[in-house]
């Protein structure tokens, strides 16, 4: 087997492991595929202009799923897409002005914060509000300008980003913000293939790359449904950010030209704070386990005795 079609043959893998992360959390396929094409050696812009490309039918096949199931809040895609879509057109015309020595520690820092946030969100609980009350343009119009301008910048980060904000908000069902978020994000990848199509050109997207993420993610996805119920999203959060900061972590210091024990020093430090989080992230899973066991002992013997008074 050659090496094109080896390296082919790894990217598809990319693309079903990137999947297989945003079917569990709702977020962070641009990241993984960003992160993993940057890794075996593809261009900044190339990788985030084939990853959106790609993500233009991944999002789609995401989006008529969600709206199939009733996840959608259509009057947040709207107030959210459209300013997603300024914000990744702008971006993708300024990372396709970067050479590429340029962009390379650009998007590795955007990747390194995006991952570094993984980190933090999945290793905390979530605290909600729900009679919080309807969320406004004026809180979601910025949120999708910041959104999209990261996500085309970084290769990444609409879901990282508008995710967390609006579950923060307290003020939608999780299953909604991630269908809304999931649906916006077809309007804001068409938008930024559309601005490294202008900037690059044709020869800025590799089809072979696209195909093969896409073919990836579209055998992921009902594997993705599967594995949400089995492989907790806090924990598969914490260790995605993980990966993302370590991997991340190697261009910023190649690119600042650190060299000797410091290098050694960085990568100890950040991975007793990868460790960190994934032990908060556990303990935060078994105590929510905990919890919903004590709620089930709590209303089973009321629910027998509702059922004994019923048939008495």
């Amino acid at each position: 087997m050659g090496a094109p079609v080896r390296k082919l043959l790894v990217i598809a893998l990319v693309g079903l492991a990137a999947q297989m992360v945003d079917g569990a959390l709702g977020m962070a396929y641009g990241l993984t595929s960003t992160t993993l094409l940057l890794l075996v050696g593809v261009a900044p812009a190339a990788a985030s202009a084939s990853v959106h490309l790609a993500e233009i039918g991944t999002t789609l096949a995401a989006g008529a799923a969600h709206w199939k199931f009733g996840n959608v809040d259509w009057r947040v895609v709207t107030r959210i897409a459209v300013p997603g879509a300024i914000g990744a057109f702008a971006g993708a015309t300024f990372l396709s002005a970067l050479s590429t020595e340029t962009a390379a520690p650009w998007m590795a820092a955007i990747l390194f914060t995006l991952g570094a946030y993984l980190l933090v969100r999945f290793s905390r609980p979530l605290r909600r509000n729900p009679t919080a009350g309807r969320l406004r343009g004026r809180f979601l119009g910025p949120l999708g300008l910041v959104a999209g301008f990261v996500d085309a910048t970084g290769g990444g980060g609409w879901g990282p980003v508008a995710t967390p904000a609006l579950l923060v908000s307290g003020r939608m069902e999780p299953r909604k913000v991630i269908g809304s978020v999931d649906t916006s994000e077809f309007v804001v990848a068409s938008a930024a293939s559309l601005g490294f199509l202008i900037g690059l050109g044709t020869e800025g997207f590799l089809l072979p790359i696209v195909l093969a993420l896409l073919a990836g993610g579209l055998i992921a996805a009902p594997i993705a449904a599967w594995l949400v119920r089995i492989v907790p999203g806090q924990l598969l959060g914490a260790a995605v950010g993980g990966v993302i900061v370590l991997t991340n972590a190697r261009v910023l210091m190649r690119a600042a030209d650190l060299d000797g024990a410091l290098p050694v020093l960085v990568y100890l430090l950040l991975a007793v704070g990868w460790a960190a989080a994934l032990t908060l992230a556990i303990r935060i899973l078994l105590r929510t386990r905990r919890e919903r066991a004590i709620v089930r002992a709590a209303t089973t013997p009321a629910q027998s005795q509702e059922t004994e008074t019923v048939n008495a």
